[in-house]
């Protein structure tokens, strides 16, 4: 049985996050869920949190071994980018970009491929 859980609009790159998403993708639960908690990266904590959900809603559908759980797919996707001007030297203006990512996860208790 498959779980899975969403989050939008996280204001971090996509970039940086995906770093983290690579170095739990395919592990047990509670393996990911060590990795996450002893990572440095600010985006460790949201993974978590998010992962965290994704075994709540598995735990509502009727998992009956959340040990067994793993982490199926986990994807980063690029979301909508603040675009925010700051005044330079001479009249001129720079643009500063602040991304936000789509985070996405999904848990399963069988290995199939």
């Amino acid at each position: 049985m498959e779980s899975s859980a969403k989050l939008t609009l996280i204001r971090m790159s996509p970039r940086k996050t995906r770093t983290v998403a690579d170095l739990i993708r395919g592990k047990v639960i509670q393996e990911a869920l060590n990795i996450l908690t002893f990572l440095p990266n600010p985006s460790a904590h949201i993974i978590h949190k998010l992962l965290r959900s994704a075994i709540s809603n598995a735990e509502q559908k009727g998992v009956n071994n959340i040990d067994k759980l793993f982490v199926k797919s986990i994807y980063v996707d690029g979301g909508a980018v603040l675009k925010r001007f700051v005044p330079r030297a001479m009249g001129r203006a720079s643009k500063i970009r602040k991304p936000t990512s789509h985070i996405s996860v999904v848990l399963s208790d069988t290995k199939t491929r």
